[in-house]
C-alpha cells in the first residue's frame, strides 16, 4: 500500500498544477491518471484546437493575400498535415508535463482511481490493482460533453469536439449544435477550410454568455464569411441516414430540417462524477458537479475538488487557479480564495473574443450607474496596418467611483489584450489610472486606453 500526504486524482491543468504546488510546499505527492497527463485541455481541448485555429488563420491570409500585394494564384491544403501538427503540439506538451512531475519528485500512478474510503483510492490498470492512501485528496477528474436524448454521438455522423479534431478531411456540410465557445471555434475553423457550416443556437444570440454587442459583432463577421446561423432554434431530433444526417429543428413553432454530412455536438459539458466511488464516501454533488467551498473543499473535509468537476466556469485557467488554492489549503499554507468576478473568458475564433467582469446589462441589473466606453479597431493605426480592423473594445465603469466593472473585446488579438484588464481589476484600478497609463504606439492595446477615455467623454481618436 502506497501512502502519501496529498494525492491528486486527475492530471489535467488543475490536477498537475495542484500536484506541483503541493510538492513545492514539501508534501509527498502522487498524481493518478489513466490517460496522458495534461487532461482534456492539453490533449483534446485548449491546446490542439488553438493549433488548428492558427492553421485556419494562416489559410485565411493565403486566400486573401492580394490585399497585402502578394499574389498566390495556386496553392493546396494538406488537411492531414494540419491535423498532425495539432496532435504533435499536444504530444510535446504532454511529455513536458511528465517531465514536470519528475522534476518535482511527484509519483505518477497510471490507472483509473476509485474511492474506497475518504483516505483510500483503488487504482486499476488493466488487471493490476493497487491501493493508495492519502491524508488529503484533490479531485480533478474533469468533464465530458453533455449528451441529450436523440442527439447521442456515434463518433462518425454525430461527433463531439474530440472527433472534430481528427477528421481525415473537412466535410462538405456540417451542422454544429451549440454556439458557445466550442461551437464558434469549430464553425470558424471548418468554414475556413471550405465546409458549409450551419451553426444552431437555442438562445437569442450566439456566444450567449457574452455582452450582446460582442455577440452581434461575431455574428456579423460569421455571416459575412458564409456561416449559416440559426438563433432561438432547438434541435428536436436527428435522423442518421446512409449518406447524410437530417437535423430537425424548431423555431417559434416552425419546423425546419437541415441536411449535413456530420453533426457536431457542442452543447457544453458535465462533470465526471460517475464510476469513481463518490457514493461509497457519500460525497455531496449538485446537478452533475461536486459541491465546494471557497477553498475548494468538498463536503468531506480532507477531500477537495477543482476544475470542471466542481462546476462552472469550465475554463482551464480556473482549474489551475483552483488547484493552486486547494493545494495550499490542503498543505496548511495561507491561501486566498479566487475572485470569480475577475476571471477572463476567451474564444479563439476570428475575430477573437475576450471578456471579464460584468456585461453592460448585468451592471445595470446590479444597480450600478455606469459609464460605457467603446473604441473600434477601425480607428486603430496598428489594427489597420496589420489588416485586422474588425471589432472593438467595450469597457464598463461605475460612475460614482470610476471602478472597472467589466471589459469586453472582440478583435484579432482580444485574448492577449484582456490580461491588462485582469491586472487592473485585481489592483482595483480606476478609470483615470487606466486612461493615464501610457500605452505604446502603435499597438492594439491603445484601444483599451481610448475606450476608457470614451467612457468619460474624453475620446481622442474617434
Amino acid at each position: 500500500m502506497n501512502k502519501f500526504d496529498i494525492v491528486v486524482l486527475g492530471g489535467g491543468p488543475g490536477g498537475y498544477v495542484a500536484a506541483i504546488r503541493a510538492a513545492q510546499l514539501g508534501k509527498n505527492t502522487a498524481i493518478i491518471d489513466k490517460d496522458n497527463l495534461g487532461g482534456i485541455c492539453l490533449n483534446w481541448g485548449c491546446i490542439p484546437t488553438k493549433a488548428l485555429l492558427k492553421n485556419a488563420e494562416i489559410l485565411h491570409y493565403v486566400k486573401n493575400s492580394k490585399e497585402f500585394g502578394i499574389n498566390i494564384p495556386d496553392f493546396n491544403v494538406d488537411f492531414g498535415k494540419t491535423i498532425k501538427r495539432s496532435r504533435d503540439v499536444s504530444k510535446r506538451l504532454s511529455k513536458g508535463v511528465e517531465f514536470l512531475m519528475k522534476k518535482n519528485k511527484i509519483t505518477h500512478i497510471i490507472g483509473h482511481g476509485i474511492f474506497k474510503s475518504v483516505n483510500q483510492i483503488e487504482v486499476t490498470n488493466g488487471k493490476q490493482k493497487k491501493s493508495v492512501m492519502a491524508d488529503k485528496i484533490i479531485m480533478a477528474t474533469g468533464a465530458r460533453p453533455r449528451i441529450f436524448p436523440g442527439i447521442e454521438p456515434d463518433g462518425k455522423q454525430v461527433i463531439t469536439s474530440k472527433e472534430a479534431m481528427i477528421l481525415k478531411e473537412p466535410p462538405k456540410k456540417m451542422a454544429i449544435i451549440g454556439a458557445g465557445a466550442i461551437g464558434a471555434e469549430f464553425a470558424y475553423f471548418y468554414n475556413e477550410f471550405g465546409t458549409e457550416v450551419h451553426l444552431i443556437e437555442m438562445m437569442k444570440n450566439i456566444l450567449p454568455v457574452e455582452d450582446v454587442d460582442i455577440s452581434k459583432e461575431v455574428e456579423k463577421s460569421f455571416k459575412k464569411n458564409g456561416i449559416n446561423i440559426y438563433k432561438k432554434t432547438k434541435v428536436t431530433k436527428i435522423d442518421k441516414l446512409k449518406t447524410k444526417v437530417k437535423v430537425h429543428t424548431e423555431n417559434s413553432g416552425k419546423s425546419q430540417i437541415i441536411d449535413a454530412d456530420i453533426v457536431l455536438n457542442a452543447m457544453g459539458v458535465t462533470g465526471n462524477i460517475e464510476n469513481i466511488g463518490l457514493e461509497e464516501i457519500k460525497m455531496v454533488t449538485d446537478q452533475g458537479a461536486i459541491t465546494i467551498n471557497e477553498f475548494n473543499q468538498t463536503s468531506i473535509q480532507n477531500i477537495y475538488a477543482i476544475g470542471d468537476v466542481s462546476g462552472p466556469p469550465w475554463l482551464a485557467h480556473v482549474a489551475s487557479a483552483q488547484g493552486h488554492v486547494a493545494a495550499e489549503h490542503a498543505s496548511g499554507y495561507s491561501s486566498h480564495p479566487l475572485d470569480y468576478n475577475n476571471i477572463p473568458s476567451c474564444t479563439y475564433c476570428q475575430p477573437q473574443v475576450a471578456s471579464l467582469g460584468m456585461t453592460e446589462l448585468a451592471a445595470k441589473e446590479a444597480g450600478h450607474n455606469i459609464k460605457v466606453g467603446r473604441f473600434d479597431f477601425g480607428a486603430s493605426g496598428k489594427a489597420l496596418a496589420s489588416g485586422n480592423s474588425t471589432g472593438f473594445v467595450k469597457i464598463i465603469f461605475d460612475d460614482q467611483y470610476g471602478e472597472l466593472l467589466g471589459c469586453h473585446i472582440v478583435g484579432s488579438e482580444a485574448t492577449e489584450l484582456i490580461a491588462e484588464l485582469s491586472v487592473a481589476k485585481t489592483l482595483e484600478t480606476t478609470w483615470q489610472e487606466i486612461a493615464m497609463t501610457i500605452h505604446a504606439h502603435p499597438t492594439l492595446s491603445e484601444a483599451v486606453m481610448e475606450a476608457t477615455l470614451d467612457a468619460f467623454g474624453q475620446s481622442l481618436h474617434q
